[in-house]
């Protein structure tokens, strides 16, 4: 709990930036994380509040109090083992991770909450300097082989505790490396991809088989999704090779927008710029999307939509422009109607403050262009209201509000709409009314499809989600996985 008056005395200390000019100049992580005074600090204004309702608003249930109290303490290597209890990987969540913790804690309700992230940060990264991050190899080996379908951070921590309970797991990865999202969608000066190198050495060392540029099916991909693949396995292989399948291949298929003008050179999805760009900071090659000198503009508010915008500032791009459909969020949330769950509020991420003009209640209507080359796009503003019959929320255009945006580069950011679906219907699996896989996750048979020993988690069943659902997913599909291969589980669920 920290110092019983410390949430009294001690103001919310968050991590600083490198500045502005300074990161736009490079990939490189900018955030500057707590020092351990400062973590000492911030750990100190952890509340004896009774109920910690971060636990519950941590998707992988983090015994958070107990880790701030120990960081409080200085007892880094006792908070370490705490923290690596629940969460596989703290160094992804520690950097990326939205904080719906945080958005719960109980000092939050009055005052600034403690900066959970931040310290879960400076744990793992203090545990990786010292030494303290080892394989953990099984002890006894069970002689069960398990594929999983998709390297990102569901089959990852589906794969490391499916390994420490001693089976033989193989992860198979489409692209060149490992990581999904995390390697490919979400930038290098977001998440360093050496940090994903370690945690793979780690894995392997303790029996983990990662085989990437192999697809599994034998169908096609669609338009917008990333495939290195030199190899296909059709599921009917897989499953004859292995007696369990665990699929997490994530929600791949990226909303399209399909208005007049969709095909000019220059309209992408986002994951077509993304993509390239982290492949270039590897060493793969240029990203053939250049918008240096170009007028972007950037559809979609979210995670991704911020991604581009980061990115573009990277490029040297003449003017970004973010667009959203839906209306501007509040700047400050309504506490008492919304805590302790996450609040729609309005949220400014480092690659906004770094250059980007923003826009709510914003419609595309046509893209235009000269000898196939995006030109110009014409927008117009909405207005929301709720329809009376239907009880639903309607969008009308808002008289007069159109007009015509220069713009040579085009970044569609509205999100991924399910899994692909030829990877599941190779396998026979019973889709949801989103096209996603059809699976429980409660209950006995809960992460299993109605296919025997075929098994779904992440995105690929729950829907595009967050990363730390997905470690969440992936931890409690490893456990259903091994009870049903032992018929029994000591993983914890």
């Amino acid at each position: 709990m920290g110092k019983v008056t410390g949430f009294l005395e001690f103001e919310r200390q968050d991590e600083a930036y490198e500045a502005v000019e300074t990161r736009k100049k490079n990939y490189k992580e900018f955030v500057i994380a707590l020092s351990d005074d400062k973590a000492k600090i911030q750990g100190a204004r952890c509340m004896d509040c009774g109920i910690p309702f971060c636990n519950n608003g941590c998707p992988v249930n983090n015994i958070i109090p107990d880790w701030n109290d120990l960081v409080y303490k200085q007892k880094w290597q006792e908070a370490i083992g705490v923290l690596h209890s629940t969460n596989n990987f703290p160094e992804f969540t520690g950097r990326i991770c939205p904080a719906p913790c945080e958005a719960a804690c109980t000092l939050g309700i009055n005052a600034a909450p403690v900066g959970i992230k931040s310290i879960e940060h400076a744990i793992i990264d203090k545990a990786w300097e010292n030494g303290w991050v080892v394989p953990q190899p099984a002890a006894k080996k069970t002689g069960k082989k398990v594929a999983i379908v998709g390297g990102g951070p569901a089959g990852l921590a589906a794969a490391q505790q499916l390994a420490r309970a001693g089976h033989a797991v193989t992860v198979f990865e489409k692209s060149s490396r490992v990581g999904g999202l995390l390697r490919y969608g979400i930038p290098d000066f977001k998440l360093d991809k050496s940090i994903i190198d370690r945690r793979m050495k780690q894995m392997e060392a303790e029996g983990v088989v990662f085989k990437t540029g192999v697809y599994i099916g034998e169908a096609d991909l669609p338009k917008g999704i990333n495939s290195d693949a030199k190899e296909k396995i059709s599921q009917k292989k897989l499953m004859k090779d292995f007696d369990a399948v665990l699929i997490t291949a994530g929600s791949e298929v990226p909303r399209d927008l399909p208005v007049p003008g969709r095909e000019l050179a220059g309209v992408h999805y986002a994951l077509e710029f993304l993509i390239p760009q982290n492949k270039e900071v590897a060493g793969d090659g240029a990203n053939p999307i250049s918008v240096k000198g170009k007028n972007v503009l950037v559809i979609g508010g979210g995670d991704t939509g911020s991604d581009c915008v980061g990115t573009s500032n990277r490029h040297g791009a003449a003017s970004i422009l973010q667009i959203e459909l839906m209306p501007k969020p509040p700047v400050q949330e309504n506490k008492s109607t919304t805590w302790p769950y996450w609040p729609n509020k309005l949220r400014t991420s480092s690659s906004h403050d770094e250059g980007c003009q923003r826009e709510w209640a914003v419609t595309t209507k046509e893209f235009k262009g000269e000898n196939g080359k995006l030109k110009s796009a014409v927008i117009a503003n909405v207005e929301w209201a709720k329809d009376e019959k239907t009880g639903q929320m309607k969008m009308t255009e808002v008289a007069g509000s159109q007009r015509e945006i220069a713009a040579e580069a085009v970044f569609l950011a509205m999100g991924f709409t399910n899994p692909v679906a030829s990877l599941l219907e190779g396998f026979g699996i019973e889709k949801d009314a989103r096209g996603n896989a059809r699976a429980t996750t409660d209950g006995a048979g809960c992460y299993a499809t109605n296919v025997p020993k075929v098994f779904a988690a992440g995105d690929t069943r729950r829907g595009q989600s967050l990363v730390v659902w997905a470690i969440r997913e992936g931890r409690q599909a490893a456990r259903e996985v091994d009870a049903f291969l032992m018929g029994e589980s000591a993983l914890p669920r």
